[in-house]
């Protein structure tokens, strides 16, 4: 079985943004190492390297990862592409909002890894409590069966943080799909709200968003959740971008009626094609934790652009060896940032969204990565 040892003891450090605690020169052998994999065991990658200037030996001595070739994330919605630890790896989709769904294999190693770096972000905001039981409202859909949907397997493990009282789920299985249940979330609410323990919110905030909405159309009463709740979000806005809006709106929602305060309420970005996680500081920043990179790059071109400048979301992360996304480009907008930018004391860059791109680069740099890589 293939060994990666640098990749191993990065992804297993455990102060998740502390630069002075990451060892010289592991990032770079960490990357090395996983690209030296996936040119050997990854059909087409070695091509798609080759036709981008980068020669094996190349990697041998390359530190700035900027500029390793990525592939575009919309490529993995045409086709899954894997490396041989991949073939029998489990598979997740992400929620496919254009009609079109990724799907992304995660073998042991790399969703052992993705989930740790997830547990060392939860210790370091203090939100693993083992002997605190809550009760969870997942805005996610509910199990039935194989869960295969990124951000549902994603929700089923944070409940592993806190013991589980009672789970109440948004999206409802009816039998044959799922449906919005608004009424049950709103039962469930004012259940929780008089047991005492804990709540534990986490998923699609536009769930959320049209739950406290119907509350205050309908007159229902504001509610004061116990002590140490937690607001927890992952996976934007999806079909719902049209009634997106600003975080701090929300937030002052969540907290006149729900009593959440705004520092217990977090967004967490992520996706299914990179599954390092991005976790908003108290200030409501994703700082870029020691487990990858993070680069903006110009629409038109790719070219690196530097901090506070906007353009295209890219990551680099040595974690994923099933599948050839240790370097991809996203489709979000965003901005970077650094640390000393924040003021949470985090010395880590950050980035700021701001939403989705127009379909060309992506559309273009996936064809690019199809006709290198797909037809191998």
């Amino acid at each position: 079985m293939t060994s990666f040892p640098h990749g191993d003891a990065l992804c297993a450090l455990t102060q998740p943004y502390c630069t002075e605690r990451v060892p010289p020169g592991l990032f770079d052998r960490a990357m090395r190492e996983i690209c030296h994999f996936h040119r050997l065991h990854t059909p087409g990658y070695d091509h798609w390297l080759e036709a981008n200037g980068l020669r094996p030996e190349d990697l041998d001595s390359l530190e700035d990862w900027s500029t390793l070739p990525p592939i575009f994330a919309n490529f993995f919605k045409q086709q899954p592409i894997l490396s041989s630890t991949g073939e029998q790896a489990l598979e997740l989709t992400s929620s496919g909002t254009s009609g079109q769904k990724s799907r992304m294999r995660y073998d042991q190693r790399s969703l052992a890894g993705a989930q740790f770096m997830v547990e060392r972000i939860f210790i370091h905001y203090g939100w693993i409590t083992p002997g605190t039981p809550c009760n969870y409202l997942l805005l996610s859909y509910e199990p039935r069966g194989q869960i295969t949907l990124g951000t549902s397997y994603t929700d089923q493990f944070l409940c592993r943080f806190a013991p589980v009282n009672r789970v109440a789920y948004a999206l409802r299985h009816t039998g044959y799909s799922h449906q919005f249940d608004v009424f049950g979330i709103i039962a469930a609410l004012q259940s929780f709200a008089e047991e005492g323990l804990p709540v534990r919110i986490f998923g699609f905030p536009a769930f959320l968003w049209q739950t406290l909405q119907h509350m205050q159309a309908t007159g229902v009463a504001n509610l004061q959740l116990p002590a140490g709740s937690l607001a927890f979000f992952g996976g934007g806005w999806k079909t719902q971008a049209a009634q997106e809006i600003a975080k701090a709106q929300l937030y002052a929602r969540i907290q006149q009626q729900l009593g959440i305060a705004p520092s217990r309420c977090r967004d967490g970005y992520g996706a299914v094609e990179h599954a390092v996680p991005y976790i908003e500081c108290a200030q409501h920043h994703f700082h870029v934790p020691v487990y990858a990179q993070v680069f903006i790059r110009d629409s038109a071109d790719l070219s690196v652009l530097g901090y506070g400048q906007r353009g295209l979301l890219g990551f680099v992360s040595p974690y994923i060896s099933s599948s050839p996304a240790h370097a991809v480009v996203m489709s979000d907008l965003a901005t970077l940032h650094p640390g000393s930018a924040c003021g949470c004391g985090l010395n880590r860059d950050w980035f700021e969204l701001h939403g989705r791109a127009g379909t060309q680069a992506g559309r273009s740099c996936a064809m690019a990565a199809a006709e290198l890589l797909g037809r191998h």
